[in-house]
Formats: C-alpha cells, structure tokens, sequence
C-alpha cells in the first residue's frame, strides 16, 4: 500500500509501529534521529511519515518545519507530549495530526488512513473537492451533495480554507489568520459563530456534525 517513515529513537516504539502499520499493508521504514529521516526523505518513495518529537539530534517541531519546506507528504506526530501548546504548534507548523503516547493502533491506522486518503481537497477544473463539498471558487459558489448552499463571504472563506486543508487540523489561530487577518489570531468567537452557521448549513444534523469535525481546544477538520 503505501511507505511509511516512522521516526523514533526507541527501538521498541518502532517494532510496535512495523507491526501496526502492517496490519493495513503498509511498509514501515525506519529512522532513530533527524539526520537519518532527512537522509531517507531526500531519497524519495516515502508517503507518510510517523514522528515523535522527542529526538536525540534535534527538535521534532525543527523536523515538521524542515519536512513541510521540502515535501507535502503527510506527518502524523507520534509523542508522549501531550500539552496543547505542543499540539497547536506541530499543527501550525504542518503536522497533519497528532497522537498521544501511549497510542491505540487502530486509531493510529485510522489517522494515518485520513491522511494518505486521496479525498484531500483536489483541484479539478477550478474546483475544490472533498467528499460531498464541491467549491467554485471562481464563481463564489458551493454544493452539499450536489446542492447549492448559499454561504456568507466569511463562511465560505472558513470552508474553503478547510477544504484546501483537506482532512489535516487547521487550528484556530490558523483559520482566524487566514480568514479574519493577522489581528484576529485570539479572536476564537468569531471562528466559533461562522463553524456554527456554516453547520446550520451544511450538516445535516447540526447536533451530531459528521462534515466539520472539531479537535477540542485545537481547531476544526473535515471529515
């Protein structure tokens, strides 16, 4: 299926990782340091990368900034850091997701699946794709399911933006930047009041949202 880089200076946490991601047909490469992985990247052929960020040569965060400049290949953090700080800085920095130490496998193999899934947002003939969301970006338009939804122009910015992300967390900050402007960084209401019309819209339970998912105290997904 695909090549996955698992990256990790402990040679336990990466026999666990071989057999997880065999489970599914994947074929899990190692590195126990940053030189190492950079070294495997530069070589091509790899389609997702697992990393923790505690290495012995340099900052796993370094590593996701170094990657992400190179490569859009999807990077899942796999760490025993679990502080949000740490969270929202590896996703601003690139990460596609982030699991915590110590993890279940088949929520990882469910992660790692959204990741590499070829629903992420795609252009095709000026549109943007991802599941049942069709943009038109050229003509401010949209369609849920094959039928048009009327958005306000910041909600369509917020749902654009997501789906150009397509399943990787975008985190608050992030989508007030983009959306909203630099300014509006902390402004979390303003995020929150459009992530709420835009439900009322699109969902078809508003309740029970399967389209916009939310990572508590992180950000928004889609699904």
């Amino acid at each position: 299926m695909s090549r996955v880089l698992c990256i990790d200076d402990e040679p336990a946490i990466l026999r666990l990782l071989a057999v997880v991601l065999e489970h599914d047909g994947h074929e899990a490469i190692s590195a126990a340091s940053g030189r190492e992985a950079m070294a495997m990247l530069a070589r091509g052929g790899i389609d997702a990368v697992l990393l923790d960020l505690g290495l012995p040569d340099r900052d796993g965060l370094e590593l996701i900034a170094s990657i992400r400049s190179q490569s859009a290949i999807p990077v899942i953090v796999v760490s025993a850091r679990g502080d949000v700080a740490e969270k929202v800085a590896a996703l601003d920095l690139g990460a596609a997701d982030y699991v915590t130490k110590p993890f279940d496998g088949e929520e990882l193999r469910a992660r790692l699946r959204v990741a590499l899934r070829n629903g992420r947002a795609s252009q095709k003939g000026g549109e943007l794709v991802h599941g049942p969301i069709r943009m038109f970006p050229d003509r401010h338009e949209a369609e849920i399911a094959g039928q048009p939804v009327a958005l306000t122009p910041k909600e369509y910015a917020v749902l654009q933006t997501l789906v150009e992300a397509g399943g990787r967390i975008m985190t608050h900050a992030t989508l007030l930047e983009l959306v909203w402007g630099k300014a509006h960084r902390n402004d979390v209401e303003y995020l929150r009041v459009a992530v709420r019309a835009l439900r009322l819209k699109i969902e078809a339970d508003p309740s029970q949202p399967t389209i916009i998912r939310n990572e508590p105290g992180i950000g928004y997904r889609l699904n």
